[in-house]
């Protein structure tokens, strides 16, 4: 039995990911960006539901369920829109890119995938779904001034608009963790095909 790290996610769309390396780019250039590990944009993407390890041999059932949950479903827009920290820009963790749009549609669709899967043995979040995009996390080797001036630097960074997508399809993925990084590659990718 082989266990596969296993998510899933909306990817984005090239111009967004351009849009977000700029930004990330720019945040590079700020006081405290020294904290953070910035993400690759490849890596950049909308999680849903994150399952940990799964079992290779059942794989096919949660892409199955996902293609069930989502196919009525119509496709709805998201805008790439804000920036912030969990917890808070006081005691960053995690930096992110804030969305929104058509959320309830999302947090809809995303309420819908865990339904799915909880036939399958993969519990409810018990945090409410928070819909971002993780761009860059605090090193655990940071210390707290660095981090506390990477906070400030989000905080003051002004307003952030980078684009808008329409979500048409989710994706099962599945993560290799390598030594320069995860690699993620599609396991499967339902459509979201109703009217």
């Amino acid at each position: 039995m082989s266990l596969v790290r296993t998510f899933i996610a909306v990817q984005l769309e090239e111009s967004l990911l351009e849009r977000i390396e700029e930004l990330i780019a720019a945040l590079r250039r700020k006081p405290g960006s020294q904290a953070a590990r910035w993400m690759p944009t490849r890596n950049i993407h909308l999680t849903l539901k994150f399952l940990g390890d799964v079992e290779n041999e059942a794989l096919p059932a949660v892409s199955e369920a996902v293609a069930e949950a989502v196919a009525n479903r119509r496709p709805l827009a998201i805008e790439v829109a804000g920036l912030g920290c969990f917890p808070n820009t006081r005691r960053p963790r995690i930096v992110w890119a804030g969305l929104r749009g058509e959320l309830n549609a999302l947090n809809a669709l995303q309420g819908a995938i865990e339904e799915a899967l909880v036939p399958l043995g993969h519990e409810r979040d018990r945090r409410p779904f928070s819909p971002h995009l993780t761009i860059g996390r605090v090193n655990r080797r940071a210390t707290a001034a660095e981090a506390a001036a990477l906070g400030r630097t989000i905080a003051d960074y002004g307003p952030v608009s980078l684009g808008s997508m329409q979500v048409t399809t989710v994706r099962v993925i599945r993560s290799d963790l390598r030594p320069e990084g995860p690699r993620y590659t599609d396991f499967s990718v339902a459509p979201l095909s109703g009217v």
